[in-house]
């Protein structure tokens, strides 16, 4: 929201300096963003022309002699066709940079004939876009004194940075109000517009809408006999000063009032309108050529203004371009709407269009001025075109219903901790516009139509304390409520920092992926259920909430190898959806491996060929997030096998118990892989983070006694024979049965499978370590453990000890 220093003073009589104002914006929330002092025009200074001759070697050239009000004459080139002796106008000289043509001068040499600056046209300073010749300025113009405080160019333009709940400072009146209310000059009362009115308008208006909150209400008014020429340079320069081009003086009367009043109007050029207007959905299909000269295609969720001929106007967006006003304008019809917030900001967003006029009223503007802005931009548009003003319409408004907030004034201490008295809280709210009745310490606020963001007393609050000052909230650390060792963080956030630490610390990279994937991959991946569907998917890709993170990780590596990064290791923690319930979102912590990007770091290397990536790499990485959130890892279970996108001989399931499921690992199915369009090896994994159980509480958060035995362990090796389809971590299992006080640990070591077994055999070699605690053990301690090892493996598997 952009405005001028003077601008701003038409409303607010005040003293107040540049920065007084800016400061105080800022603290009453309407935060300035930057502020153009004009100190670009500074240089530029009035001067005469004492002489002008014909150019030695141009024929349309003229060598001035130029008067700067020093005594002093300057020599400059010129090709205006209006340079002549006697004329005073804006002399630039070199060093000055010339704002409208984007460039710093220097002394010049045009055909043999030195140049000290230039002489500037209107264009040239930005202040129109004439440049048919050089500024000519009365004669009275004072040479030697800054040009632009002269034209008034030098009134400083201050940018503020609105939240979309205070459409009421979308107008600079509205901005005026506030700053009066913080005690920072007087705001001053409009005077009521006053024109004669002759006739009636015969333009109908119609409202035709299955919702009248669409337009809840539409007035109107036929001006004749109007001449629309050039608006006055006044209102031009202010437009100008804030970004607007000025158009005509019909066009830029409603420009005007959109920033003034923060009420957007429309003109119609009467002529042009076929039949009456109606206020209505559009057909699906329908095109209407605006005012950006661009074509829209509509349809039923937009509201239009419409006649016989077809839509006219994009109701509180813009205007269509046939009904247009122009230099042949005469009779002009002058429409002031309400508009729904909400299919206001639909509409705009669907088209791509951003107006003014949709900046207002997607934020809600004032209903009760629907009336007032209409007689305001009446009396505008008779000052500047003349013509004659028939009686004013109005359809379908009701009147405005106001909103009434009881307010404890004890409120204000309670949620801001600043004491404000009662008598300077009601003269806040008196001077913002509000309306106060009621007597003691709560009282009845009446909210005035302006401020549709008001709903409670949270609010007036608000209102009472930028107003008194935020600044004056004393700095209070937060009381401690546990101590100093309490623990901050729920167990799922210090397992999820946790688990990123181990993946990172494995050589992978963080990525984070869209949580919502196409419909072949959910289903691809075990989703794609009519409830985990996007309603309004940014995208068509993004129509499902996704399953499981390996989706967006495998297309992450395949963007990479596309682009020549093939050996690459992601990993992300993340959410992932079973269905809608709070219940069927997990917490996963995912993973993918590339090419050769193992644990050892990817690419060839001397000493051998490259090992590609494989299931081994995907089962340790899951198992590193376990043991990094605390799971006890010899209670795990290894099932082979695995969800349907896993190879199913190069796959697994991690499992706590018969049924609790922890996580799954392996590589990919060949058909997971082309569905996706990825290729290479890959391979990957999911922890279920949530479904770890928590471990218990312990009284004392002090570590046991370190017990190291005072004996040295020993290694003894088994073979067992098996069958092929027995799995290792039985036998494992099995031997550390034998006797859990000794055995601490099992290892495989060796795996072979040969005729020599026999059909259907494989031999499965482990070491055992033996830790003695008491004594040393004896021959026949071992052999009795050994005897232990060899029963325990030969009863869960069928195993015999390989000869």
């Amino acid at each position: 929201m952009k405005f001028t220093l003077s601008w701003l003073k038409d409303h607010l009589e005040t003293d107040a300096t540049l920065d007084q104002i800016c400061e105080r914006l800022t603290a009453i929330g309407l935060e300035v963003e930057d502020v153009d002092d004009k100190a670009a025009y500074r240089p530029f200074t009035i001067a005469r022309v004492v002489s002008a001759v014909q150019h030695p070697n141009a024929d349309k050239l003229r060598v001035l002699m130029v008067d700067k009000g020093d005594g002093k004459t300057v020599q400059i080139v010129c090709g205006a066709p209006n340079a002549r002796a006697g004329l005073i106008g804006a002399l630039a000289e070199p060093g000055t940079y010339v704002p409208g043509i984007g460039v710093t001068l220097a002394v010049g040499n045009i055909r043999g004939v030195e140049s000290h600056g230039m002489m500037c046209s209107e264009k040239e300073l930005d202040m129109s876009d004439d440049h048919d010749g050089i500024i000519d300025l009365p004669e009275d113009a004072p040479v030697g004194t800054a040009f632009a405080s002269y034209a008034g160019l030098d009134d400083p333009v201050i940018e503020i940075n609105l939240t979309p709940n205070r459409p009421d400072c979308t107008s600079i009146y509205g901005i005026a109000r506030d700053l009066a209310a913080s005690g920072l000059g007087i705001l001053k009362t409009p005077k009521a517009p006053a024109f004669d009115v002759e006739g009636e308008t015969p333009q109908e208006v119609r409202i035709v809408l299955d919702d009248e909150s669409l337009c809840p209400g539409f007035a109107w008014r036929l001006v004749r006999g109007v001449r629309n020429g050039p608006s006055p340079k006044w209102m031009q320069k202010r437009l100008l000063a804030i970004g607007l081009r000025p158009i005509s003086a019909l066009v830029d009367v409603t420009n005007y009032m959109t920033f003034d009043q923060g009420r957007p109007m429309h003109v119609f050029d009467a002529d042009k309108v076929k039949g009456d207007l109606v206020v209505r959905r559009a057909h699906e299909g329908e095109e209407i050529l605006a005012l950006d000269s661009r074509t829209y295609t509509l349809n039923p969720a937009n509201v239009v203004i419409a006649d016989d001929n077809g839509p006219e106007s994009i109701g509180g967006i813009m205007g269509g371009e046939h009904s247009g006003c122009d230099e042949n304008t005469t009779n002009v019809l002058i429409e002031s709407a309400l508009w729904d917030p909400i299919n206001i900001a639909k509409t705009g967003r669907s088209h791509g269009i951003i107006t003014d006029a949709r900046y207002r009223f997607e934020r809600g503007v004032d209903p009760e001025y629907m009336i007032p802005g209409l007689e305001r931009t009446t009396e505008l548009v008779l000052e500047m075109c003349g013509g004659i003003a028939a009686a004013a319409r109005v359809a379908g408004y009701k009147a405005h219903d106001r909103k009434i907030v009881e307010f404890p004034f004890a409120e204000v201490r309670r949620l801001t901790g600043l004491t404000v008295s009662n008598d300077e809280s009601v003269d806040i709210l008196t001077g913002l516009g509000f309306e106060v009745s009621g007597i003691g310490e709560r009282i009845q606020v009446a909210v005035p139509s302006w401020r549709p963001d008001i709903e409670g007393k949270a609010d007036l609050v608000e209102e009472v304390m930028r107003i008194h000052g935020v600044d004056f909230i004393k700095p209070e650390p937060l009381p401690a409520i546990a101590s100093v060792n309490g623990r901050i963080l729920t167990t799922q956030q210090i397992r999820t920092r946790l688990a990123k630490r181990a993946l990172a610390s494995r050589g992978m990279l963080e990525a984070v992926t869209w949580s919502f994937i196409p419909e072949t991959q959910a289903k691809l991946f075990g989703g794609g259920k009519p409830e985990l569907k996007l309603a309004n998917p940014i995208a068509a890709d993004m129509s499902d909430m996704r399953p499981s993170l390996l989706p967006g990780l495998i297309a992450a590596a395949g963007r990479n190898a596309a682009r020549g990064y093939g050996d690459v290791a992601l990993f992300e923690v993340s959410g992932t959806y079973e269905n809608d319930t709070p219940e069927g979102q997990r917490r996963v912590a995912g993973g993918i491996r590339r090419g050769t990007a193992g644990l050892a770091g990817p690419g060839r290397h001397w000493d051998g060929a490259a090992r590609p990536v494989g299931v081994f790499d995907a089962k340790a990485d899951a198992l590193a997030v376990l043991e990094a959130c605390g799971l006890p890892m010899a209670n795990l279970q290894i099932e082979q096998g695995g969800p349907a996108w896993y190879h199913p001989g190069r796959s697994g399931l991690i499992k706590l118990g018969p049924k609790v499921v922890l996580g799954h690992f392996g590589e990919f199915h060949p058909s997971t892989l082309d569905a996706l369009d990825v290729s290479g090896p890959l391979c990957g994994f999911e922890v279920f983070i949530d479904a770890i159980p928590e471990a218990k509480r312990k009284a004392t958060r002090t570590k046991p006694v370190l017990a190291l035995s005072a004996f040295q362990a020993l290694r003894r090796d088994f073979a067992f024979v098996v069958d092929r389809a027995v799995p290792a971590a039985t036998l494992v299992r099995a031997a550390q049965g034998a006797d859990k006080a000794l055995v601490t640990g099992v290892n495989v070591f060796d795996l072979f499978e040969g005729a020599s077994l026999g059909e259907g055999k494989k031999s499965v070699a482990i070491e055992i370590t033996i830790q003695p605690r008491e004594r040393t053990l004896t021959d026949e301690d071992l052999d009795r453990l050994a005897k232990s090892v060899i029963a325990n493996v030969e009863k869960s598997t069928g195993g015999v000890l390989r000869g």
